[in-house]
C-alpha cells in the first residue's frame, strides 16, 4: 500500500512534465507561421548592362500587382546583384505567382528556388533580414539549380520543404514544365502575355494586330495550356500536403 502511495505522486509528476513539454512545443509552433519563400536570380546576368537598376524597376511594378492580389507579404527586394526574394501570403498561390513573375519580368530569364516551412510570425521589411527554415529551404533550392543537382537536364524551378513527397513530385512536374518553358520563343511569350491580360482570343488578336488563329497557334506552340495546367495541378498538390 505504501509503495502505491509513493508511485502516485511520481506518476502525476511525469504527467505534469509531459503536459508542460507539449504546451511549450505548441507555443513555439504558434510563434512561427508556415509560408513559402521565393529566392530567384537572373540567368546569364553578367551579360546584361545596368541589370540591378532594370531589375529594381521591374520588381517595383510587379510588387504592386502581387501585393494587391495578396500573393506576397512584402515587396520583392533585390538582395545581391541579380538576386531577389520575397515571402508569400499563401503557399497555394505560389504556382500562379511563379508563372506571372516570369511573364512580367520578360525578357529576363529566372532561376527560382522555393522553400516551404516556418517563418517568423512578425514579418517586416526588409525581407533579406528575415530568417527561418523556409529561407534555408529556398536557398538550398536555388543552389541546387545552379549546381544542376538532382536532374540530368536543365531546370529553372526547384522546391524544398520537410515533405519529401511534395519535393519529389513538385520537382518532377516543374522539371518537365521547364523543359517546355525553355523552348518558348519571344513571339510566343508576347502572345502568352497578351492573352493572359485579355483572356480572350479575339481581344488578344486585336491587341497584337493578328488574327484569332495566329493567337491560338502561338499559345499551343508556346505550351501555354501546359503552363496553365501545371499551375492548377500544383495548387491542388500544395493544398493537399502539410509542411
Amino acid at each position: 500500500m505504501q509503495l502505491l502511495q509513493h508511485q502516485k505522486p511520481l506518476r502525476f509528476f511525469h504527467l505534469y512534465i509531459f503536459v508542460r513539454k507539449r504546451i511549450i512545443a505548441r507555443i513555439r509552433t504558434m510563434s512561427q507561421e508556415q509560408a513559402a519563400v521565393l529566392i530567384a536570380d537572373v540567368v546569364q546576368s553578367s551579360s546584361l548592362h545596368e541589370l540591378r537598376s532594370l531589375l529594381g524597376q521591374r520588381l517595383a511594378a510587379v510588387s504592386k500587382v502581387h501585393l494587391k492580389r495578396k500573393w506576397i507579404r512584402l515587396p520583392y527586394s533585390v538582395t545581391a546583384g541579380d538576386e531577389f526574394q520575397t515571402i508569400s501570403l499563401s503557399q497555394a498561390s505560389i504556382p500562379e505567382l511563379i508563372l506571372d513573375l516570369r511573364i512580367r519580368l520578360l525578357p529576363l530569364k529566372l532561376r527560382i528556388g522555393l522553400g516551404f516551412g516556418p517563418v517568423p510570425a512578425r514579418v517586416e521589411p526588409p525581407v533579406n533580414r528575415l530568417g527561418g527554415p523556409a529561407f534555408v529551404f529556398a536557398r538550398a533550392a536555388l543552389e541546387s539549380i545552379k549546381r544542376k543537382s538532382g536532374h540530368k537536364f536543365g531546370v529553372l524551378t526547384s522546391f524544398r520543404s520537410k515533405n519529401a513527397v511534395l519535393d519529389s513530385t513538385a520537382n518532377l512536374i516543374y522539371g518537365l514544365h521547364d523543359t517546355l518553358l525553355m523552348r518558348v520563343t519571344d513571339k510566343q511569350w508576347e502572345t502568352i502575355k497578351t492573352f493572359r491580360a485579355k483572356r480572350r482570343l479575339d481581344t488578344a488578336a486585336q491587341a497584337l494586330g493578328v488574327d484569332d488563329s495566329t493567337v491560338s497557334r502561338n499559345l499551343q506552340r508556346g505550351h501555354f495550356w501546359q503552363m496553365e495546367q501545371t499551375v492548377a495541378g500544383m495548387q491542388t498538390l500544395i493544398r493537399s500536403k502539410s509542411f
